[in-house]
């Protein structure tokens, strides 16, 4: 059995079982460095599998030759010698999963160094400050990783006790956790990543940074990123040292930026993808790190998908750019076109959703479906929202409530569509057809402007409004001519197959989820009761012919006689649980329910200069930051729902939705946080509070 593999190593293997022998980090760099010929310091990978036998068993036999061998070779590429008091090698210690676990396991940079080759490196570079700050980070993260007290001074024992560490952050409690919250197996263990340093931080002409291949913000087709000199990387994703824009580089390393340019070229048409590359430049000469498929806004991959789709010598297709955007099309963007304020609002609320809307002010969801569906741009105005609120939303150009803050439901659903929103108008009052604006009455129909970016809400039409962004009309058009219908376009994770092991429905469970959705597609309705469309589809034909369920335009709905039996269905479940449980449980719930629709917030929103403006999600460090709280938030829901005594079934099922979607935006599939559009986390976590609320025989009010 082979241990060690080096990262220019032909392999024959398929790329998902070459990601399940030495992880995908190490994949991609082997990919890079043999494949693409790209510049990847040399290095090699101890696969998945001594992790496993090192967990198992303790180290392995037979890896000691194997590592010898390995950093061998090493010094032979690299042109030094591990341990060489006079012209060291250093080496960075990298974990690589086979599944991506962002900042759930180690790495520990510079190892090598010991006293008398400290003193070497300060000799061979010419500046003992770099030597000292390199020693200096090795200590820092050795004795956090490793959990010593000090760093050995013989290179070889560092570099053992260091893989070690690697190898027993698998079963760290934050990776245990979370491969609980994600499905992971606990089985898979983790490969290490072994590579010759590369010094961003030597000196003026050295720097480090990371790219994206396009504007992850808006698809604009220009590099990307930041950069940082004299530094190593982990200053760039940590966010603690102030970074400059990456076109700097083209004025003080030309060359550099140059390359780098033809790299990022040639990663973005091997992926057919926006890419995030990591990258050092040691001395002027540039190295590259690590490369991924990267985030991107809704409106970054509609821009991305039409360019890359029009360009004759990009290999995607239309069709394929179609089907990679698709979900986002079922409820475009919208743009803002700007308005004057000749007169002053009626009232100013909370700026919840950037963006202008004028419409007719519908007071209820069933008043904006058919306002909408007669042609009329529609306003809903609530006092606040509830799940059966989401199909009036989906018809709606805006939304207005008199409740809630930035991180209320109807907040994060109106971000999560991209329609504009203000929220908490204090001196609103709505009622059944009628809005009383601090005075102004206002009925169904009348025509209201909000502003979504300042919070203002005028009586009337305001000049200017948001429109479709142009990318998506195209993206539209295309669709029509290629006969593509975008809901075949499923999220990754319930494609073909994906129904396997899931459960039938029965009539009450589609009953029961009606009751707290109001309305619901056959999709999601699929989702909520954790089995497949095509099963659920029998179970609602069964309802329609029973009189219990009707079809609507967008999927199906309780008739009057269906709303009487889920009500008592409702009703018999919370008799069997007791008002006192049910009570005691919905009040428990609320700390968690600030501290998650926080969280979601963090993730929609992010505070730039003192204000709250739309993440762009062109911050990998931060965006991982919160996907990190809402899994340990995740972690506290789970123990929650698991302590509740002998719940209704019907809670039970909100736990393993919850799961699935984190999993899903763990992934890469950002919709799974808050778009309405799919089973989102703040999704089910709102269909979760309906159902408590009801349960406990109370209103939202």
């Amino acid at each position: 059995m082979t241990f060690v593999y080096s990262l220019d190593d032909k392999h024959d293997l398929p790329p998902d079982e070459l990601v399940a022998l030495i992880g995908g980090k190490a994949a991609n760099l082997n990919l890079m460095a043999s494949g693409l010929e790209l510049p990847v310091p040399p290095g090699f990978a101890i696969t998945t599998e001594a992790c496993r036998v090192y967990l198992a068993a303790g180290w392995p036999s037979g890896l000691d030759g194997e590592l010898a061998a390995a950093m061998r070779r090493l010094e032979a590429s690299a042109g030094r010698r591990f341990g060489d008091p006079h012209n060291p090698l250093l080496v960075s210690v990298r974990s690589g999963a086979p599944v991506s676990m962002p900042g759930m396991m180690d790495t520990i940079l510079n190892v090598g160094l010991s006293g008398a080759t400290t003193r070497g490196l300060a000799a061979v570079s010419g500046d003992a400050a770099f030597a000292a700050d390199c020693r200096r980070r090795l200590e820092e993260m050795f004795t956090k990783t490793v959990g010593a007290a000090a760093v050995p001074d013989d290179p070889r024992q560092q570099l053992r006790e260091a893989i070690e560490a690697v190898f027993a952050s698998w079963n760290s409690d934050r990776a245990r956790a979370y491969r609980n919250h994600e499905g992971i197996a606990d089985d898979l263990g983790t490969a290490v990543t072994v590579q010759a340093m590369v010094f961003g931080n030597w000196g003026a002409d050295s720097a480090t940074g990371v790219l994206f291949t396009r504007n992850p913000a808006t698809g604009e087709p220009a590099l990307y990123g930041d950069v940082l000199f004299a530094s190593q990387g982990e200053d760039v994703v940590a966010g603690t040292h102030r970074t400059q824009p990456l076109g700097v580089l083209d004025e003080r390393l030309p060359a550099a930026g140059r390359e780098l340019r033809r790299h990022a070229h040639t990663l973005e048409r091997h992926f057919v993808d926006l890419c995030d590359v990591e990258f050092t430049i040691e001395q002027g000469k540039l190295w590259l790190l690590q490369v991924r498929v990267g985030k991107r806004s809704a409106q970054a991959a509609l821009r991305i998908a039409v360019d890359m789709a029009e360009d004759v010598d990009f290999p995607l297709t239309r069709a394929e750019a179609v089907k990679r955007v698709g979900s986002f099309l079922a409820h475009p963007p919208m743009i803002s076109t700007g308005h004057t304020r000749e007169v002053a609002p009626l009232a100013v609320g909370l700026p919840a959703s950037p963006g202008v809307a004028t419409g007719e002010i519908a007071t209820s969801p069933s008043e904006a479906v058919i306002a909408a569906e007669a042609g009329h741009p529609v306003i809903l105005v609530r006092a606040e929202t509830s799940p059966d609120d989401i199909q009036g939303m989906a018809k709606a150009v805006g939304v207005l409530t008199s409740r809630g803050g930035l991180a209320s439901h109807a907040a994060v659903v109106a971000r999560g569509w991209g329609i504009p929103a203000v929220v908490g108008v204090e001196t609103m009052k709505v009622g059944e057809r009628i809005v009383d604006v601090d005075g102004h009455k206002l009925n169904t129909g009348d025509t209201i402007t909000i502003d979504g970016g300042t919070g203002e809400v005028f009586a009337g039409v305001i000049a200017g409004s948001t429109a479709i962004a142009p990318e998506a009309t195209i993206l539209l058009a295309w669709a029509r001519e290629l006969r593509i219908k975008l809901e075949d376009s499923p999220p990754p994770g319930r494609g073909e197959g994906q129904g396997e092991g899931l459960g039938q429905a029965t009539e009450e469970d589609v009953l029961r989820a009606l009751v707290i959705k109001g309305s619901a597609t056959l999709e999601s309705l699929a989702d909520a009761v954790l089995t497949t469309s095509d099963k659920v589809r029998s179970v609602v034909e069964r309802l329609i012919n029973a009189g219990l369920v009707e079809s609507t335009p967008d999927g199906v709905r309780l008739t009057g006689s269906g709303k009487r039996t889920g009500a008592s269905q409702l009703a018999a479940d919370r008799n069997r649980w007791g008002g006192d449980h049910a009570n005691a449980a919905l009040e428990s719930f609320g700390a968690l329910d600030l501290k998650v629709k926080e969280a979601v917030t963090a993730w929609q929103l992010r505070e730039v200069d003192g204000a709250q403006v739309l993440n762009d999600h062109a911050d990998a460090a931060y965006d991982d930051e919160v996907l990190d709280g809402l899994a340990s938030l995740h972690g506290d829901a789970a123990a929650w729902l698991s302590s509740l005594r002998d719940p209704p079934p019907a809670l039970r099922r909100y736990l393993t939705r919850l799961e699935r979607a984190l999993e899903l935006a763990r992934n890469g599939d950002e919709r799974f946080i808050a778009s309405p559009r799919v089973d989102s986390y703040h999704g089910v976590w709102f269909e979760l509070h309906e159902d408590l609320i009801q349960l406990a025989g109370r209103s939202r009010a």
